[in-house]
């Protein structure tokens, strides 16, 4: 069931220009005091005095990590300018250093990149083992990948299309140092202007950039710009919306809570969790003027539950994907928009994995896949 990413024949990746030195210190996204205790019970949001409360005596196995037997799939960095390693310290992880309006919630240390390879994985079985789903030509020259994380997609397109010309930007330079001849890594901001010109890629491909775009109407407009007259732009999505078909989901449960608290994170710093909920890629597609635009709605169980062995597999990769690096996937968001402390976050985290590892419980989240062209 549990598959290994296959080896890759390599050679080293061509170093991008630096951007200048960060400033040093502060946290990576300006914004106001967290939450008082009235607001968050308005919007739900249980305080960390509830999860303190419900630990109980099953407690005891919560460090367990089922994504251990994946191992780490990376251990090298770009060899880029030693000031972009100058990264920030927030609640014990770090985060990226200044780049251009970047604001990342996700950490980019060694565990939460081996995290998210791992969620690389669970998502190349979603699209059943495809990397892309919009309707390619067989022959294209360029392609990027937006906020390409530790590259796993860059790679992965590459070795499928080894005469193209991939690109995979981000704010980080954790992608590794061996890769494809015809991958390359550029540290750049997404909500920067795009520097390519008109017309420059057969294929633009996004993952997984709940709550980091600014705005969606210019992303894709600048996509739109950039992309050749006949090619493709494709985006996939999650919903931070956990729920349930028989209602073992319940309010006021951790899985619950996990929704609420990012949705209001967005909320609070200006960057949309919601993109599924509010039809983001459709309006904003449509917008740019791209057409032809296809949406596909994916539910995704997270654990062991289910008793179909496809949806199973599934759903013990979502599970090892969010455990592999729980706290990483909350410290940010908990503590900005609820001041939690780190011990406070752990607890919730317990409480997490409890639902996770509880067969009982049929979670589940949506995947959105959207794709549309540009006219020629």
């Amino acid at each position: 069931m549990v598959a290994s990413p296959k080896a890759k024949e390599a050679t080293p990746a061509p170093a991008s220009p630096p951007p200048p030195p960060p400033a040093a210190g502060g946290p990576p996204v300006p914004i106001s005091a967290p939450l008082t205790a009235e607001a968050a019970s308005n919007l739900g949001i249980l305080p960390a005095s509830h999860w303190q409360q419900a630990q109980g005596e099953d407690a005891a196995d919560d460090t367990d990590d089922t994504a251990s037997a994946i191992g780490s799939f990376l251990s090298s960095t770009a060899s880029l300018s030693q000031s972009i390693f100058e990264y920030r310290d927030i609640l014990g992880r770090t985060y990226h250093s200044d780049v251009g309006n970047a604001q990342a919630w996700q950490p980019n240390d060694a565990r939460h990149a081996e995290a998210m390879d791992i969620f690389h994985h669970l998502n190349t079985l979603i699209l059943s083992g495809k990397l892309y789903t919009a309707p390619l030509p067989k022959k294209i020259q360029k392609a990027v990948d937006i906020g390409t994380g530790t590259g796993l997609w860059a790679i992965d397109f590459a070795d499928e299309f080894p005469d193209v010309e991939v690109i995979g930007t981000d704010v980080s330079p954790i992608q590794p140092t061996w890769v494809p001849p015809n991958v390359k890594f550029d540290i750049d901001d997404l909500n920067r202007e795009w520097t390519w010109p008109d017309n420059t890629f057969d294929y633009i491909h996004s993952r997984s950039l709940i709550g980091v775009v600014e705005d969606w109407v210019a992303f894709y407009r600048q996509a739109f710009r950039c992309c050749k007259p006949g090619g493709y732009v494709e985006d996939v999505a999650n919903s931070p919306i956990a729920f349930s078909v028989d209602g073992t989901v319940k309010e006021g449960s951790a899985l619950d809570q996990w929704g609420k608290v990012f949705i209001e994170g967005g909320n609070k710093f200006g960057r949309t969790f919601k993109i599924v909920e509010d039809d983001i890629h459709r309006t904003c597609m449509e917008k740019a003027g791209f057409v032809d635009i296809v949406i596909k709605d994916i539910q995704v169980p997270v654990g062991a539950w289910p008793t179909d062995k496809t949806q199973q597999e599934l759903g013990i990769w979502a599970k090892m994907a969010l455990e592999s690096d729980l706290e990483g996937y909350v410290n940010y968001i908990w503590g900005v928009v609820l001041g939690w402390t780190p011990e406070e976050i752990s607890t919730y985290c317990a409480a997490f994995r409890r639902e996770l590892k509880n067969t009982r419980i049929h979670g589940m989240y949506t995947t959105r896949v959207a794709y549309a062209r540009k006219p020629e």
